[in-house]
């Protein structure tokens, strides 16, 4: 059961990503690509502090001080987030909602697939197999069909 109710959590994750992308691709076009991506990391910012705040006053420890001690390599995240969103910003309007989600699932997919089989970024080691390939497979046609 814990399993079923973290998948849904992941799709719902993702539909939040397809919901994000229908977003940042109007504001962009009318407000400019960077203002757009900026006020989406500004309000998450902002939300994150309030959550923050909210943990801290039901008195659960504030992990925040340790992050000066963590390998430098793992705070690069952030740039991460920054491209995607970016990428977002620009591709939604000109390929869809659609397109772009199904371009960005296949580059997931792709990079997720490497770093499973070679166990990089300190993840668990899982051989990319026939099963893997042909999803992979299948997200190409999906993006070709779409697109």
């Amino acid at each position: 059961m814990k399993q079923i109710l973290m998948l849904l959590f992941v799709v719902s994750g993702g539909m939040a990503l397809a919901v994000e992308a229908a977003f940042l691709g109007p504001l962009g076009e009318t407000i400019g690509r960077l203002s757009a991506s900026l006020s989406i990391f500004l309000i998450g910012v902002l939300v994150f502090s309030l959550a923050m705040v909210i943990l801290m006053i039901m008195g659960r420890r504030n992990y925040l001080s340790s992050l000066p001690k963590q390998p430098k390599w793992l705070l690069t995240g952030g740039l991460v987030g920054f491209i995607y969103t970016i990428i977002l910003t620009i591709t939604t309007p000109l390929v869809g909602v659609g397109t772009t989600m199904v371009g960005i699932l296949c580059g997931q997919i792709s990079a997720s697939l490497v770093i499973d089989h070679f166990g990089l970024l300190g993840s668990a080691r899982r051989a990319i197999d026939r099963y893997r390939l042909g999803a992979l497979g299948l997200i190409l046609v999906a993006l070709w069909l779409i697109y």
